[in-house]
Order: structure tokens, then C-alpha cells, then sequence
């Protein structure tokens, strides 16, 4: 791991400890660090921490105003951070479920929610249920017992309903105009991707090692290897491209 982005991860887990005390049972590195594809300079850092029950307000607000960017900087692009009680972690819902959720970062919009109610419905709620599921398999151990125990997979209809979900919001998104190669496409194909990977082979993976998947799998997509190769500075798909790509891996998931 990245020298500078273990002293964030301990710094972090450090700080967390300071204002829950013995209620921090737990603290996970998810995303692209738990699935061995963190890139310094391009990843996000996603944490996950777990306390032992619900969180009043004031300890929630404690814990944002402690490791906001401004506070504990953050050294990639930005911080992702949920903290969920550890019976929600257990439980195996769909649901948010989460104490609180925090963005920030130098390169991230801040987004502090306090209660999954207060998420807006078009920012997606299937989010949090797939990133246990993640966390579930790959997630790193940063404190506490091993993340297939303390955090409980999806029901197999559950994971494909969130599978759809996520599928579909990005599908609703508004498409880059003319048909150019456009910024961000390639992480729209891969994340698809990894969806498709996940529903088959029931295995989650990184972006990239997704589509190479794939694409060993003889899949014919050119987009999956525009999509690869823009990763290592190639042009990206066409919004277009990304778009029939993303329809027809929620056609197949959807069966």
C-alpha cells in the first residue's frame, strides 16, 4: 500500500477511535483498496466503519467536523466514508441503512448526510448494499474481525434488483452530445463491467480486471477494450457506445 495513503488509513481509524471510543468495533477499506486497484493521483479512498449501536446527532456531527478534508486531509482525490451500525452490517438488507455518510476531499464535492432519509432519491440508494456486498468479499481489515464476518452478503434477488437499479441511474444520466470519445465513459462500461462480472461469476472485481475478464471470455465488445485502453490514457468510448453497452448488460442481468 501507498506510504502516504497507510498513515491517512491509520490516522483515520486513530481519529474515529478518539470520539466513538469502545462503540468503533470495526473500520474496513473498500472500493478500489480492499479489490487491490487503488491508483494514487486517480482513486478514491473508500472507508467503512462500524460502531456498536445507533449514533446520537452530536457524535455523528463530531465525527464529520474530525475527518473532513479540512481537518484529516486526505492525500487521493477524495474520502467516501460510511459508518453503519455493525447489526445493519450484519443484516444482509438492501436498505442504506448507514449512521452517517461523508464525501470530501480536495478533488470531491463534500457530502455529509446524517440519516438515509435525507438522501435524495435521485442520487441512488443501491449504493450502500453493493458496497457491503463488496465489502463482504474484499474488504481490508483496518480494525476489527474479518470483513466477511462482520459484514453479510445480499440475497441473490436483492443483489440483482440493485444490480438494475444501479444500471438504470446511470442509463437515466443525460448523454455527452455528438459522437465523440467523452470523459468518463470509460468508467460508465467498466462499471458495468464489474456488474456483469459479479451477476455471472458471482466474483467482484475491480474495474479494469472486470472487463479483461471479459474480454479473455471472448467477449466482442470493442467498447470493453476502448474502455481498458482508455485507462492508460487511449481515447474513451462515445457516449453512445457506453450507452448500448450499459442497456445490454441490464438486459442480460435483468434475464
Amino acid at each position: 500500500m501507498d506510504s502516504d495513503l497507510r498513515r491517512y488509513l491509520d490516522d483515520l481509524v486513530s481519529t474515529a477511535r478518539d470520539v466513538l471510543g469502545a462503540d468503533l468495533v470495526g473500520a474496513y477499506a473498500a472500493g478500489s483498496v480492499g479489490l487491490g486497484a487503488y491508483q494514487p493521483g486517480r482513486s478514491d479512498v473508500d472507508v467503512a466503519l462500524l460502531s456498536a449501536g445507533p449514533l446520537t446527532r452530536t457524535v455523528k456531527q463530531t465525527l464529520v467536523a474530525r475527518l473532513r478534508h479540512d481537518a484529516l486531509p486526505c492525500p487521493a482525490r477524495g474520502l467516501e466514508l460510511v459508518v453503519y451500525d455493525r447489526a445493519v452490517a450484519a443484516s444482509g438488507t438492501p436498505d442504506p441503512g448507514f449512521e452517517v455518510e461523508l464525501n470530501t476531499g480536495a478533488a470531491m464535492p463534500f457530502r455529509r448526510t446524517l440519516d438515509p432519509a435525507d438522501r435524495p432519491v435521485t442520487d441512488g440508494r443501491f449504493w450502500y448494499g453493493l458496497d457491503r456486498s463488496i465489502l463482504h468479499q474484499s474488504g481490508l481489515p483496518l480494525l476489527g474481525p474479518p470483513a466477511g464476518e462482520a459484514f453479510a452478503d445480499l440475497a441473490p434477488a436483492d443483489l440483482r434488483r440493485l444490480l438494475i437499479e444501479a444500471l438504470s441511474w446511470w442509463l437515466a444520466l443525460p448523454t455527452p452530445p455528438a459522437d465523440q470519445p467523452a470523459p468518463g465513459t470509460e468508467d460508465a462500461v467498466l462499471g458495468a463491467c464489474r456488474s456483469l462480472v459479479r451477476h455471472r461469476d458471482g466474483v467482484w472485481l475491480a474495474k479494469v480486471a472486470a472487463g479483461q475478464r471479459l474480454l479473455d471470455a471472448d467477449d466482442r465488445a470493442e467498447v470493453i477494450r476502448q474502455a481498458v485502453a482508455a485507462r492508460h490514457g487511449g481515447p474513451p468510448p462515445t457516449g453512445a457506445q457506453a450507452r448500448a453497452f450499459q442497456q445490454r448488460v441490464r438486459d442480460e442481468i435483468a434475464g
